[in-house]
């Protein structure tokens, strides 16, 4: 068995927010009041995601990112150190106002998010501690905090350290100057298209591989297949969905980044470490909770024989 200092080190910067869930029937249209069925408060955010989804699969985790000095603040602090991630690198802003969120999951698992992304929370890199880079099997980052994700996605590869992205929904210019610079983006479909403007899937991660450092780029595409693409080649691979019935698909994509960053980590190839992703991303929608590793092995090898 293998030592907790053994165990890959994925670090994940970026995204941390305070989620509030609300479990409805439906989503109105305003004007309206609805009663919710449940409700819930818990870390949320891309990168906080990613790195609860690294520790739970098996690996090591730490995440860097900005929290203000609020209540929110002491729930995500409390929330990712409870889970086991290292967060020396989370940076405490005097005065800001942490990201938070209402997210309306109606009866189907379908998410509605209202997202604010904090206050105050400044956009300096300076305090980031990339000499622990040298660490890490792989670095994650989203497009959250486009300065901090260059700032250390430019240090990982001076020190050879593989670099995955969360391509997720975000402004073109940002992700046109961030995807050079990583060696597997993973988009959304929507961010795919804000990275391409226009193009049809397989454009854009034809475009995705052609420039700068990346090696593979894809696209996930919910209960559909994701589409994968290695630098040189013309035409995407496709890697099929596991099919679940889903409860709750908040938060989905991010344990799929986070599987696949740590799987990079561990050393699989892009195959297995797309089709591991997948899987964990699946059961995140099924159970609306991030798995362990055992329960996604035996998730996997059942759904193989049946």
């Amino acid at each position: 068995m293998m030592s907790a200092t053994s165990l890959p080190l994925v670090i994940c910067l970026g995204n941390a927010v305070a989620d509030h869930v609300f479990h409805v029937d439906e989503v109105p249209q305003p004007p309206a009041k609805a009663r919710a069925r449940s409700y819930s408060l818990g870390v949320g955010g891309m990168a906080a995601n990613a790195a609860i989804a690294v520790k739970r699969l098996g690996g090591q985790a730490a995440f860097w990112g900005r929290v203000g000095d609020d209540q929110n603040a002491e729930l995500l602090t409390d929330g990712l150190r409870d889970e086991g991630i290292d967060i020396q690198g989370m940076h405490r802003v005097p005065g800001a106002r942490s990201p938070t969120s209402a997210v309306l999951v109606d009866r189907v698992g379908e998410r509605t998010i209202m997202g604010y992304r904090g206050d105050g929370l400044g956009t300096d890199p300076s305090w980031l501690p990339l000499e622990r880079l040298k660490e890490a099997g792989a670095f994650l980052c989203d497009p959250r905090w486009p300065e901090g994700a260059r700032h250390a996605l430019v240090e990982a590869e001076r020190l050879d350290v593989p670099t995955v992205l969360d391509g997720e929904r975000s402004e073109t210019r940002l992700l046109l100057d961030l995807v050079p610079l990583v060696r597997y983006p993973i988009f959304s479909l929507p961010g795919l298209n804000n990275y391409a403007p226009g193009a049809r899937p397989a454009d854009g991660l034809r475009k995705a591989v052609s420039e700068g450092v990346t090696r593979m780029a894809a696209v996930t595409r919910g209960e559909d297949s994701t589409l994968w693409m290695m630098r040189g080649e013309e035409k995407p691979r496709e890697m099929p969905a596991y099919r679940v019935q889903a409860t709750n698909t908040t938060g989905a994509g991010d344990v799929f980044h986070g599987a696949f960053a740590l799987a990079v980590a561990e050393g699989m190839e892009m195959e297995e470490a797309l089709r591991f992703s997948s899987a964990a991303g699946a059961l995140r929608a099924r159970d609306g909770d991030t798995p362990h590793r055992e329960k996604l092995e035996t998730f996997m090898r059942e759904y193989c024989t049946a």
